[in-house]
């Protein structure tokens, strides 16, 4: 696994052979990091990024200058091999804010009371709640103003008629549709936590097995 571009551009990390996660391929993770140049800077930008897996996109979003990064993780040693792979980046320099959560996407999604600059998820192509995860982002109001969510997933699946839906890009066998927020989808009726802080975390963690 390896850091495409950035402060750690060229960083790479073994991943363990017993891990069952599907890490973005390096070269559909660099072209849709080109595109999405042209959406949004990422220095200073603050990151969601949903079923980490292995921290590939996360390290990359470190790399490429994010202020705030927010990384959830159900799986216990992904978690961990996450953990590890900032405290070697943390090593080489000072990081930003990063939270590593292990817990689950769904409860962190109910609970989370903060608005991001961008959001990327790469759940399991077979979870059976994919198809809902676009409305739950936008619906929730995670997306700042103008903000971009990318979702990877499978080719069977379509979103371009989603009011929210920018483009859809495909590299090999990984596809990836993009939403933006509108100024009316970013505005809440309920206060939003923008603070750099994330609300009602405890709710999203999994204990410790």
């Amino acid at each position: 696994m390896r850091i495409i571009t950035g402060q750690y551009k060229g960083r790479h990390f073994d991943i363990p052979r017993s891990f069952k996660a599907r890490p973005t391929t390096d070269f559909a993770k660099e072209n849709i990091f080109n595109v999405l140049n042209r959406y949004i800077d990422f220095e200073g930008a603050t990151a969601l990024d949903l079923f980490s897996g292995t921290g590939s996109i996360s390290l990359e979003l470190i790399s490429r200058g994010c202020s705030q990064l927010v990384s959830i993780e159900a799986d216990r040693d992904h978690h961990r091999f996450i953990c590890d792979c900032l405290q070697k980046l943390a090593g080489k320099g000072t990081l930003p804010s990063v939270l590593p959560i292990r817990g689950d996407v769904f409860r962190f999604l109910k609970s989370c009371h903060q608005q991001f600059d961008f959001i990327f998820a790469d759940p399991p192509y077979a979870l059976k709640e994919l198809p809902q995860i676009p409305d739950m982002i936008i619906e929730r109001q995670l997306l700042k103003e103008d903000g971009i969510f990318v979702f990877e997933h499978g080719k069977d699946y379509d979103f371009s008629t989603h009011p929210h839906f920018v483009e859809h890009r495909s590299y090999g066998s990984v596809n990836f549709s993009l939403f933006k927020a509108t100024a009316t989808t970013s505005e809440s009726a309920t206060p939003r936590n923008d603070s750099g802080t994330v609300d009602a975390i405890d709710e999203a963690v999994s204990p410790e097995e």
